[in-house]
């Protein structure tokens, strides 16, 4: 079995995506579990509103660069190659301070659930957060894009186990409240991110040297990105994202701590299509030989064991937190596993259409299932609580299986005639 990871490519690099972001995931669960047991609930729901708005931030202005890494690195010469990193992390993290900015001065004048970016710590806390989600999502990309995922791997372990470790000491020290959790949440992130591009990225492209000149002949490919990759992100990312802002606004930061641990622990079962997604398209860009039966059978072998144990033994493992935890979201994090097979096949089915250039069918396809999902949400949640969210994700991403099932069968009967 590990032989043959070893020899395929699509497998090797969706294990080592899928690894990065499990181990990631894992050590973002004891991270999360730590906190709930060393900090007052009200600091949780606070840190956790502020990640979930940084993540929103991040998912809008990063200009769906990290496709464009995926598409345009491959085969690059060394100066061509400097430039397109170049300007896609100065671009990206640019835009994201700006926006992540005007963010921090609107919201809090939208709704009394976002006061607590009132405060300037806030503002800067949301600005740094908001970065450095940006830069790591675009730094991930640049290893998938060279197929060396193992790179992705040891950064994202790093980065997950240096915010564990810088919690665990300033808890252990004495120190409290919500800026504790985003201080270990954001200060590995920098240091991890700055030794990426100072040490990794020489590794990666041997000869590359990062810097701001040739920027703008780069403008028009972050245009074309813009006009193509970043919609389809946005509207593909935009539920996972905005979901916890939106269970913020209407229900306050408090739910959305309950809501985000439910969904942060879903999130094991959420992360496999789309490594595999990733590792697909990027086999295509590379002209490698990789077919769509093969990456559902590897998201099919990887989902299936972790998804009969959430759904079964869901309410023990939220009860780790406390049992507040798993009254609150047991029954949402059930809903949550039975939306991972529709979203399974609509993050396969886009990930082909887009190798194969078809980008409005991936817009059209996410365009709907985001607005089916947020709609619901935002509809459902004041009467039926945080499970509103799962129900309608599910709801979305089942319509969504359904529109690619109709698609599919329609075009089939138009080859045949």
């Amino acid at each position: 079995m590990l032989k043959t990871v070893a020899r395929d490519s699509l497998a090797r690099n969706s294990a080592l995506i899928m690894a990065s972001t499990a181990g990631a995931a894992g050590l973002g669960y004891l991270y999360w579990l730590l906190a709930a047991r060393e900090l007052a609930q009200p600091s949780i729901g606070t840190a956790t509103a502020l990640i979930s708005i940084a993540a929103v931030v991040s998912m809008v202005s990063n200009l769906g660069l990290g496709h464009m890494f995926i598409q345009r690195l491959p085969g690059a010469g060394v100066g061509e190659w400097s430039r397109i990193v170049s300007a896609g992390l100065l671009l990206g993290c640019g835009a994201t301070a700006l926006v992540s900015s005007a963010a921090g001065l609107v919201l809090p004048a939208l709704g009394g659930h976002f006061a607590f970016l009132r405060d300037s710590s806030g503002l800067v806390a949301l600005v740094v957060t908001a970065v450095a989600l940006t830069a790591s999502t675009l730094l991930d990309n640049v290893f998938v894009a060279h197929r060396a995922s193992h790179g992705m791997l040891t950064r994202n372990l790093a980065l997950a186990g240096g915010k564990l470790v810088t919690l665990a000491v300033l808890t252990w020290a004495g120190y409290g409240g919500a800026s504790v959790v985003l201080l270990a949440w954001t200060l590995p992130s920098v240091a991890v991110t700055a030794y990426t591009v100072i040490a990794s990225l020489p590794r990666l492209r041997p000869g590359a040297r990062l810097g701001a000149a040739g920027i703008g002949a780069e403008l028009r490919h972050v245009q074309g990105s813009l006009g193509g990759h970043h919609l389809i992100n946005l509207a593909q990312a935009g539920p996972t994202a905005l979901l916890p802002v939106l269970v913020t606004a209407r229900l306050g930061p408090e739910a959305n701590g309950h809501f985000y641990v439910a969904w942060m622990t879903a999130s094991m079962l959420f992360m496999v299509s789309p490594a595999v997604a990733s590792a697909f398209y990027a086999e295509r860009t590379n002209a490698a030989p990789a077919g769509l039966p093969r990456a559902a059978a590897v998201v099919l072998a990887v989902t299936g064991p972790p998804a009969l144990l959430l759904f079964f033994a869901g309410d023990w493992i939220l009860g780790l937190f406390s049992p507040g935890f798993a009254a609150e979201g047991g029954v949402l994090l059930r809903i949550l596993v039975l939306a991972a097979l529709p979203d399974a096949i609509t993050n396969l089915v886009v990930a082909h259409w887009r190798s194969l250039g078809q980008f409005r069918r991936c817009l059209r396809l996410n365009l709907l299932m985001a607005t089916t999902c947020l709609t619901l949400t935002w509809l459902w949640l004041p009467g039926t609580g945080i499970e509103a969210a799962g129900i309608a994700w599910l709801v979305g991403q089942s319509v969504g299986a359904v529109a690619v099932a109709v698609s599919s069968v329609r075009r089939r009967g138009a080859a045949a005639a």
